[in-house]
């Protein structure tokens, strides 16, 4: 079939046809995009203004100021001051080890502190601000900020640190904050929680009262380039500062307290016998927390955690050891209630036959006729084992409960070791064993199953002091109503509270507690065995083999308004802890005569309890320097070991023999004043 030839009729008609093809074709893409600019422009107008404004504003939160916390003056235990800061964001670090060599120049960091750092960065999550340096002076922060082009991830700032005035003295009771963790902000997911610079409480008071102390954030905004230069200051809104919390603590007294221990390691509380009121919890040694607060480095943690007389427990509330004859004073209580006259006695030869076994007395030589009082102030052990098999456990057992020993208190932390109040059934039920006579023996003297912590021991030495049931308080409250009465005759407190300060101030064991000022006080003195005579003699020797030294008091004798309880781990006896009470109730009475004493025992000791613990870091940085060998620990582990040194160890198997009592200390002339004990090597290592 031929071909048509080609017209100018067929080349129009196609021209035409093809050209309505295309002009549909852009009509329906000029439509389309009509239609998406009118989308953009109209139904998403707001989206895309507020992501264009926050191309060109950047909006900063300011972290908040934390909270006071005042002592009963109204003295800061934790304040905040202001400081210069650089930290480092680890997702926005472009080259880690060029910003940590120009940074470790600027701001002139030693080489373990730069290791600290790059452990931290290792470790830190991309989101995580890494504290480089704190409390910067103005010259350094200054040499950091002009050189933020070159050092992506690095934001220096100016704000608020937390700042503990008194140091170690206060670590245990108001504890530490620290960068928020991983887990805190899943909890929260809280922005707050991951600003550079905003810490949160890891421990103590710091921790509970988290909500009330935090505060509400502030907020800047700046208009920025492109590049992140700001061009101008938009507006600026104030934080919101914490809510302060006032502490019924006596900030002089408390830091007397933990400095007067010493070298040794142990604990004191002050209690305010009318009220309930704690004056002071001290724990010692202990952890410095501003240096927690900073970001502990691998030197400080060397330190901390290879020593053994654990700085990082909470001896107040986790320690717990056998109260010794402190709980003699009670046991009176107990057989007075049960009816016994007090004048009834026994003959103490130095021990006490029950079957075929002897009891020994402390005095092998024995304390002749003995009556109530003489068994308190001279700590005769025969005189309560043998009124005790008449009592029994059970009546015992009950006046220890009722004066608090057992007991939990509601204070403000996340839990304590109440320890063991013996009866035969917590026996039968713990051990499936029936109670023997050696049982009741060994809880006259404090010893066997008994265990008690010092908050309790204070408490109990309150509540006889007074008469009234007080529980221990740790935020103040002027309103509160009295504690209610135990119930006690009078005469029974009048003739226990006769007997204690006869341990004091007549022929008792403990002549040198004996109060320099026109106060009389009342005692008892404790010593808890700790191993065999077998193993050691308490006194001397390796030193967790000594004894543990215990002393509960309170003053004025005749009327009662402060309890004291005393205890030094392995301190040899209570001749170890007697005195820190005369010492620490002596600056109720007259703070100069007893800051006099410390600063003598100080100057012996090698400084305040900051300067000990600042030659011993010294010490540590020349031995190890960088090459410490355990990576500093992130907070985590920190809070982890922290929860890991404060559990107690207790006996796991039964004790089915007598205890053998310590000695108690002979009764020297009132007027004597002992010299402080010389610093033993293991005492030494404690670092306070």
């Amino acid at each position: 079939m031929a071909k048509l030839p080609m017209t100018s009729a067929i080349l129009s008609n196609r021209f035409e046809r093809r050209t309505f093809v295309l002009g549909s074709l852009q009509a329906g893409v000029g439509t389309l995009l009509a239609t998406r600019l009118g989308y953009l422009a109209v139904a998403q107008n707001e989206k895309y203004q507020a992501a264009s404004e926050s191309n060109r504003v950047n909006l900063t939160l300011i972290p908040p100021r934390r909270g006071w916390v005042l002592d009963r003056f109204g003295k800061a235990l934790a304040s905040n001051r202001a400081d210069f800061r650089v930290d480092l964001i680890p997702d926005r670090v472009v080259d880690p080890d060029r910003t940590m060599e120009t940074l470790a120049g600027l701001l002139s960091l030693p080489p373990d502190k730069v290791r600290d750092i790059r452990d931290k960065l290792d470790k830190a999550r991309g989101f995580q601000p890494v504290e480089v340096a704190a409390s910067l002076d103005w010259d350094k922060f200054a040499a950091v900020s002009v050189r933020l082009p070159e050092l992506p991830g690095v934001i220096p700032q100016q704000g608020f640190s937390r700042f503990y005035p008194f140091g170690a003295s206060v670590g245990h009771m108001v504890g530490y904050v620290g960068a928020a963790s991983a887990e805190d902000y899943e909890k929260e997911r809280n922005p707050l929680l991951v600003t550079p610079g905003f810490k949160i409480g890891k421990d103590g008071l710091e921790k509970h009262f988290e909500t009330r102390l935090r505060g509400v954030p502030g907020a800047r905004r700046v208009e920025a380039t492109a590049s992140g230069r700001i061009v101008r200051d938009l507006g600026t809104r104030e934080d919101v500062p914490g809510k302060p919390i006032q502490l019924t603590i006596n900030a002089g007294l408390q830091d007397y307290a933990a400095r007067r221990i010493g070298l040794e390691s142990g604990s004191v509380v002050v209690m305010d016998c009318e009220t309930g009121d704690i004056l002071a919890m001290a724990s010692m040694p202990s952890f410095d927390p501003n240096s927690f607060s900073d970001g502990i480095g691998r030197i400080e943690w060397k330190m901390l955690s290879e020593d053994d007389h654990v700085p990082l427990r909470n001896k107040v509330l986790r320690g717990l050891y056998p109260p010794g004859s402190t709980v003699k004073p009670m046991i009176a209580m107990s057989f007075l209630e049960a009816g016994l006259d007090p004048s009834a006695s026994v003959g103490c030869g130095g021990g006490l036959r029950v079957g075929n076994r002897v009891f020994h007395c402390w005095n092998r030589r024995g304390h002749g006729s003995v009556d109530m009082a003489k068994a308190i102030y001279q700590s005769c052990d025969v005189y309560f084992y043998h009124f005790a098999q008449k009592i029994g456990m059970d009546k015992i057992a009950a006046m220890a409960r009722r004066l608090g020993m057992g007991q939990e208190f509601p204070m403000p932390y996340p839990g304590q070791s109440y320890g063991t109040v013996p009866d035969p059934a917590w026996k039968l039920k713990k051990y499936g064993k029936e109670w023997a006579v050696y049982d009741t023996v060994n809880a006259t003297i404090g010893q066997g199953y008994m265990l008690s912590n010092p908050l309790q021991q204070a408490v109990m030495a309150s509540r006889i002091a007074s008469g009234r049931q007080v529980m221990p308080r740790l935020l103040l409250d002027r309103n509160a109503p009295p504690p209610p009465s135990m119930g006690f005759r009078q005469d029974h407190l009048d003739y226990v509270h006769a007997a204690m300060s006869e341990v004091v101030n007549g022929r008792g064991t403990a002549g040198r507690a004996k109060l320099p000022v026109d106060v009389l006080m009342a005692g008892k003195t404790g010593t808890a065995q700790v191993v065999g005579l077998n193993i050691a003699n308490g006194k001397s020797g390796q030193w967790k083999y000594r004894d543990h030294g215990h002393f509960i008091a309170f003053a004025p004798f005749d009327k009662p308004k402060f309890a004291c309880a005393v205890v030094i781990e392995h301190g040899g006896g209570s001749s170890a802890a007697y005195p820190i009470a005369r010492d620490v109730m002596t600056y109720i009475f007259d703070p100069a005569k007893a800051m006099e004493v410390l600063d003598g025992f100080e100057k012996q000791w090698g400084g305040n309890v900051q300067q000990r613990m600042t030659s011993r870091y010294d010490a540590f940085a020349a031995k190890y320097g960088a090459s410490a060998p355990k990576p500093v620990p992130n907070d985590e582990e920190v809070t982890e070991r922290v929860e890991e040194g404060r559990k107690p160890s207790e006996p796991t198997t039964a004790q089915t023999d007598a205890a053998s009592p310590r000695p108690e200390p002979e009764a020297p002339a009132p007027d004597q004043v002992p010299a402080p004990a010389a610093a033993t090597p293991a005492a030494t290592t404690g670092g306070q």
